[in-house]
């Protein structure tokens, strides 16, 4: 009897914790389903707009296909300057090791040397590996291609049919319940859509920043540093960091007091976006703890690596709405225990 109460919750718990397994044992797939539910997210206030005033499904058609041309846009545009100015990178990656492992502050510490000869060391070798699988890269290249499709099909019919779909899992709990389960999905998917474009906003700032900072103070590779603090700015509180050091370092070559004048920027940047920028755009809606980020982060990349760094704060997004669904009910219905033990106990007064 005490778990009938609970059943719902049980219930919830299980379905959640059974859907998060599944990006540890079916990565590929899982990481299909969530792109599509991430981008649903981003265009579904657009849908529906478009959908008041034309069928659904054109205006997912529609919307859908105004996306995937603008992303075109855009990488042609940043792949304009940023292929150039990689492949330059890539040429000059040698010479850039030598001067790093040439830094006086670095020559004066045997540790720290050692530490960054084992780095160089691991990247040589990560290249020559990618370079021998070139085959390999070409069948994985044409097997993405694929899952892009598949993303783009299943996004389709979420911003059609995501209502829809939302009732019928809602349906499948107890029917008392239907409409606490239909509140959470949209709890969750409401604090996800905060999260994604917060995220997207923080990146395309971050990224336009570094490249003005580098681009004013006549610093090489430009937007091979604003493409990597941009992508890192997907993974909090550690991808800023390795940004900071990756710049910093390499700032390093030109001039020692560059590289403490680009300390002073990408700390005063990490301040402002974590600061103002991410509070202002994220609000108090998420409350989540920056240790509680760091460790789930840290456990994200032990599991999947950059894929799980990258997953790791929606997955903790998700597990603490879930939790405090399950709480507050085991909360509401003590409190409905004790209300009606109460009111027995009056009328066997009177």
């Amino acid at each position: 009897m005490v778990l009938k109460k609970y059943r719902t919750s049980i219930l919830l718990g299980l379905t959640f914790t059974i859907l998060l397994s599944t990006f540890w044992s079916m990565p590929q797939l899982a990481f299909i389903i969530f792109i599509s539910l991430l981008l649903q997210l981003l265009l579904l206030p657009l849908v529906d707009r478009l959908a008041a005033k034309i069928p659904r499904a054109l205006a997912a058609g529609l919307v859908l296909l105004l996306f995937i041309s603008l992303t075109l846009l855009l990488l042609a545009l940043v792949s304009k300057s940023f292929i150039p100015t990689f492949s330059r990178f890539v040429t000059d990656f040698p010479q850039i090791t030598e001067q790093i492992q040439n830094i006086p502050l670095l020559q004066d510490s045997d540790f720290l040397q050692g530490e960054i000869d084992n780095i160089w060391a691991e990247m040589k070798t990560a290249s020559m590996a990618a370079l021998k699988s070139s085959l390999t890269l070409l069948i994985s290249l044409f097997s993405k291609v694929i899952d892009l499709v598949i993303i783009i099909f299943v996004t389709f019919y979420l911003l059609k049919d995501g209502e829809e779909i939302k009732r019928y899992l809602a349906g499948l709990f107890p029917k008392r319940d239907n409409r606490r389960v239909l509140n959470l999905f949209n709890l969750i998917l409401s604090s996800l859509r905060i999260y994604v474009c917060s995220q997207l906003v923080i990146c395309c700032i971050t990224a336009v920043v570094v490249f003005l900072y580098f681009t004013i103070r006549d610093l090489p590779y430009a937007s091979v540093f604003a493409v990597v603090s941009g992508i890192c700015e997907f993974i909090p509180v550690l991808g800023p960091t390795v940004a900071s050091a990756f710049g910093t370092l390499l700032t390093a070559t030109v001039n020692p007091l560059m590289a403490l004048q680009t300390a002073g920027f990408y700390l005063i940047l990490t301040q402002i976006n974590h600061n103002f920028v991410y509070p202002t755009l994220i609000g108090k809606s998420l409350h989540l703890h920056p240790i509680a980020i760091i460790l789930g982060i840290i456990l994200g990349g032990e599991l999947l690596d950059a894929a799980g760094m990258f997953l790791a704060v929606p997955f903790i997004v998700i597990c603490k709405l879930v939790i405090e669904d399950i709480y507050q009910d085991r909360i509401l219905t003590k409190k409905k225990e004790l209300d009606s033990r109460w009111l027995a106990k009056k009328e066997e007064r009177i």
